[in-house]
């Protein structure tokens, strides 16, 4: 893996892989956490603006089938903590992505008619997460589970935002956050010339004038903590979860281990126990998710409401278990670690959103060195991080039947 500054500031990061495709991530170092209440929602609003129509492209259908006519991919994501632009092409077609995504970085016309086309989207958006309960009940849950750090709040923002927000605050936020210092441009494929290809398309781009956010402390929490929301369901929807480490701290490789020897799909401890041995649930499965500055880590599945403390008491069981833990089912969790690393990093995009990540995290070199870190996970170590984080003073948030 190369890594360039370039002149600007824009960071490059480019693999070099002897496939017939390569993928093109624009990643912007800002996402829902650097919002405040008033603007809540205004990175995911920029996200859908950018493919509304540039200084050269009038509209998305033009943007989008510069790539689609291809046989390529062009998409977005918005996060907490980042917003992404990414092109999927045949390695002949590498340039085309560049233009595409430089394009709608750099050139956007923010229209107020689309504006207020994209508005009435975003709403549509926000109602079908609350009435699906499979994505609202994580909406519930980091809202009960964090107190202060902006994690807490969805990433699509609010109603009440999303109806106030103006053109002068998409482009007040736009023209400080994405600047040329802000953005990580991540590359992987069989291509030439990257770096200058890149510059070329980049250039222009200006350095940030703006100040980054403070880290927000969230406060350990001392007891365990239950919300219950009643709903017109025909089941119940269940997460019980923690606050834990942030990527970078060692700690994040032991719970992954933690992580694979609960929740790999069948063969996982949680569904093992809670739906093959018991049948309490259909869907069963473990959430962990190490980020830049704060992890989460959760046990999620839909049941009836009568089975729910039951449910509890397993699964806090299955925790007590780890700390008697055989070699044997650690290292089955490391090769699977291993695999599953491995066999989703062969896809281009993913190894260029990861290496997007880890550069976000602390530097993008520890995408290589993460396999690494996993193998040197102890007994021990799973027997500290289940006492210090999986514990009794867990969040169980219920979407709960009436």
């Amino acid at each position: 893996m190369q890594k360039y500054t370039l002149k600007n500031g824009l960071t490059l990061l480019f693999e070099k892989r002897a496939t017939k495709s390569t993928a093109v991530e624009v990643t912007v170092k800002t996402g829902s956490n650097d919002e405040s209440k008033k603007i809540s929602g205004i990175s995911h609003f920029i996200e859908h603006m950018l493919f509304e129509g540039t200084t050269t492209r009038k509209d998305s259908r033009e943007i989008a089938n510069e790539i689609e006519k291809l046989g390529g991919e062009l998409n977005a994501y918005t996060s907490n903590e980042r917003t992404a632009f990414f092109a999927k092409v045949l390695n002949k077609y590498f340039e085309k992505a560049l233009d595409i995504l430089s394009d709608i970085i750099k050139n956007p016309l923010f229209r107020e008619e689309s504006i207020e086309k994209e508005r009435k989207v975003i709403l549509k958006e926000i109602n079908m997460v609350t009435d699906e309960p499979r994505f609202h009940q994580w909406i519930l849950f980091q809202k009960t589970l964090f107190k202060k750090h902006p994690t807490k709040n969805p990433t699509y923002g609010s109603k009440e935002a999303v109806k106030k927000l103006r053109r002068k605050d998409l482009m007040d936020y736009y023209n400080a956050h994405y600047r040329a210092d802000n953005i990580i441009v991540s590359v992987v494929g069989n291509v030439k010339d990257v770096k200058n290809k890149v510059n070329n398309y980049f250039e222009g781009l200006k350095k940030s004038r703006h100040k980054k956010p403070k880290i927000i402390k969230e406060p350990k929490q001392k007891k365990p903590v239950k919300k219950i929301v009643k709903k017109k369901l025909l089941g119940s929807y269940m997460i019980l979860g923690y606050k834990t480490p942030m990527r970078i701290e060692e700690e994040s490789y032991t719970l992954d281990v933690v992580d694979a020897i609960l929740g790999r799909g069948q063969s996982g401890r949680m569904f093992d126990e809670i739906r093959n041995k018991r049948g309490l649930a259909y869907e069963v499965g473990v959430q962990y998710e190490p980020a830049v500055d704060y992890g989460i880590f959760a046990v999620y599945l839909n049941t009836d409401k009568k089975n729910i403390d039951k449910i509890k008491g397993i699964i806090l069981q299955e925790f007590e278990k780890l700390k008697k833990i055989k070699d044997k089912d650690v290292n089955e969790a490391k090769t699977y670690i291993e695999g599953n690393f491995t066999l989703a990093n062969e896809d281009n995009f993913h190894m260029a959103d990861e290496l997007s990540f880890w550069h976000m995290v602390k530097n993008a070199d520890l995408a290589g060195d993460y396999i690494n870190k996993i193998k040197k996970v102890t007994k021990k170590d799973i027997t500290k991080v289940v006492d210090k984080y999986l514990n009794k003073n867990y969040t169980l948030t219920v979407l709960e039947q009436k």
